[in-house]
């Protein structure tokens, strides 16, 4: 009995041994490039060290896999290129892209958290008589329309019990939005990132920040065929972003200046920018709350018809 039972043991951890070479054999077959987005700005140092350390290079040159670094920092352009398969993932989307483009039928799963930066999320003003959100009652706002800092300007006025009709709002890019404030043309802008060091410098101040008002949450997302294709690719790949955020602990000196060379920012504003975000990957609750006010916001705006259900395209 001890001899079959020995046997029938060995037999167990054999098959178990060649299950797992054969998932790791498909899990890779047939991939011979992961096209990962690269966005820098406004300060998304995981991604810059990964690419500059090579930390993906390294994880996937034993499979024979090329790594590319697609440059595209719009998150509609981003989920356009994850539709049509030019990219697996997207490093640093925002939450209200990622829902958008699922609720348009994009095949996206959200595997992570990149940040949550609400300090990083400003409403600004050269205008001496605004000093509060009450104060914008009457005035010309711009700002990125369907975004976080949008969705920042939406959440801010119904604090004070306002809403978007009370003001003039401008859809407009962020540095034509700074640029205008500075020239009068408009009495606030939505500023996010370096430009908001940039615009303090040179005498903007700041109205509010996304404190108390949202996380603005950006998410890690992979294709979802990818996904059920390669999920042995997709735990690798997240492993690697680990990897990133350890680099950034153990060599905050070399980390810093890192980020400085790749954005065009100096060393004394990252240091300054670097505690508004946390860039801690795991889903939280909270994050789950901060994904429905986005998808509610969205839909109160009328920016997205029908709600979709976040768990079906939330992997933890």
């Amino acid at each position: 009995m001890k001899k079959i039972a020995a046997l029938l043991m060995f037999v167990l951890i054999s098959l178990n041994f060649l299950g797992g070479c054969t998932h790791e054999k498909n899990d890779t077959a047939e991939l011979q490039e992961i096209n990962i987005s690269y966005v820098k700005l406004p300060l998304n140092i995981p991604s810059i060290i990964e690419k500059h350390e090579n930390l993906f290079e390294k994880e996937f040159a034993k499979d024979g896999i090329k790594i590319s670094f697609p440059e595209i920092t719009q998150g509609s352009k981003m989920t356009q290129a994850l539709a049509a398969g030019d990219l697996d993932f997207c490093n640093a989307l925002g939450g209200t892209s990622a829902i958008l483009a699922a609720a348009n039928g994009v095949d996206l799963k959200i595997i992570g958290i990149y940040s949550r930066a609400p300090k990083a999320f400003t409403i600004m003003a050269t205008n001496p008589d605004i000093k509060t959100i009450s104060d914008l009652k009457g005035q010309t706002v711009a700002g990125p329309k369907g975004t976080i800092l949008h969705q920042l300007l939406l959440g801010a006025l119904e604090k004070v019990n306002q809403r978007v009709e009370d003001i003039s709002f401008v859809n407009m890019g962020i540095p034509e939005s700074v640029s205008a404030m500075f020239a009068g043309s408009i009495d606030a802008a939505l500023v996010a990132g370096p430009d908001v060091t940039k615009a303090s410098e040179a005498g903007a101040r700041i109205i509010t920040t996304g404190e108390g008002i949202l996380d603005a949450t950006i998410v890690i997302a992979v294709n979802g065929d990818f996904l059920k294709k390669h999920p042995g690719i997709v735990q690798r790949y997240l492993d690697v972003h680990q990897e990133s955020l350890k680099f950034m602990k153990e060599k905050p000196d070399q980390t810093i200046q890192l980020a400085a060379r790749e954005t065009g920012l100096s060393l004394d504003e990252v240091k300054t920018m670097l505690p508004w975000y946390d860039y801690n990957p795991t889903i939280n609750a909270q994050d789950l709350y901060e994904l429905k006010k986005t998808q509610d916001f969205l839909v109160k705006n009328m920016m997205l018809e029908k709600k979709i259900e976040l768990g079906d395209i939330i992997i933890e």
